[in-house]
């Protein structure tokens, strides 16, 4: 069993990240706000425990979740991989509009799509200037399912050449959807994938073509949104399914596995976090607390001992797909 802070080579670059990663949407008030000081000491008590992987973007927040990382991150003393997006800036505005999955998030800019060839410099530097960093360690592209010819064309030669200058050390993607993601990585040259809520207790579709593109081409895989945001973390009524209200058949299922775990002695959590790692593709679960306690709390359970025949049962009992790896 792997433990949270066994750190991995990325098979591409001289990189070395966590088996446990933290991503920083919710630091920038996802769906609930955070204060700056929940904020600050989530991200001390990560680096102090020994995560060393950090991903942020723009959007999350509209700066405000690169700007609290770059805060913690320019003084510690403690080795840490930075890894951000590029694909959206953050454009002036009078008086936006309310975002609804970041209330509070400043009204005086708006993420907006840019894949120009320019945007993505711009980008680039926007980002360097809110966090206060000399370097960026991952850059990747974000959420390009509708602009994959964009990505393609203009984003990745620009990333590519950071990368042969050393300005970054690995780039990638970050998105939500097996089809674009595969797309992508067949007509660029990319170190590394985030990839979202596709290969979790419910939705296991990433293992059929991407997963196996990807250890074939020495992609290391990023798992995120591993809880589906949130209904694998309590599915009842009101829950979450990949940033939308679940369906009251995605809770049925969330809930037949949450009762399978239980008469056995496991917690959901646990077999969400530790799932994705059974696939040899994957490098890193990527979790998203909100304050110190979630963040131990995750760590609990990344590393509980769970049985070794549990995803087999699960199998067995038709809960998630037969998958061979």
């Amino acid at each position: 069993m792997a433990r949270y802070n066994e750190k991995v080579k990325l098979k591409r670059s001289d990189l070395e990240v966590t088996r446990l990663s933290l991503g920083t949407a919710p630091l920038g008030g996802l769906f609930k706000s955070v204060s700056d000081a929940d904020g600050e000491a989530l991200l001390n008590s990560a680096l102090e425990i020994g995560i060393n992987y950090f991903d942020t973007a723009p959007q999350y927040g509209h700066g405000v979740a690169e700007i609290r990382v770059g805060k913690v991150l320019q003084s510690t003393k403690l080795p840490y991989v930075i890894e951000t997006k590029v694909g959206r800036i953050l454009q002036k505005v009078e008086n936006a509009e309310l975002f609804p999955w970041f209330p509070d998030a400043p009204r005086d800019v708006m993420p907006i799509f840019d894949y120009s060839a320019d945007g993505i410099k711009r980008s680039f530097n926007e980002s360097l200037e809110r966090m206060g960093l000399d370097h960026l360690d991952i850059v990747l592209m974000h959420d390009a399912e509708e602009h994959i010819k964009e990505a393609i064309e203009n984003a990745f030669p620009v990333l590519a050449e950071y990368r042969s200058q050393g300005l970054i050390k690995a780039v990638g993607i970050g998105i939500n959807y097996v089809e674009p993601a595969l797309e992508i990585m067949k007509n660029t040259d990319l170190d590394i994938a985030l990839i979202a809520g596709r290969y979790t207790l419910l939705d296991q579709i990433a293992h059929n073509e991407l997963f196996p593109y990807a250890l074939a081409h020495n992609i290391d895989i990023t798992m995120g949104g591993v809880l589906n945001s949130g209904v694998l973390a309590n599915p009842v009524a009101g829950a979450t399914y990949n940033y939308l209200p679940a369906s009251d058949e995605i809770i049925s299922r969330a809930a037949r596995i949450c009762n399978f775990l239980k008469e056995r002695n496991i917690p959901l959590i646990s077999a969400a976090l530790q799932f994705p790692l059974r696939h040899p593709a994957v490098t890193s679960v990527l979790t998203g607390p909100r304050n110190v306690k979630e963040l131990l709390s995750n760590v609990d359970d990344f590393n509980r001992e769970l049985p070794i025949d549990i995803w087999a049962e699960l199998e067995d009992a038709n809960l998630i797909e037969r998958i061979p790896v």
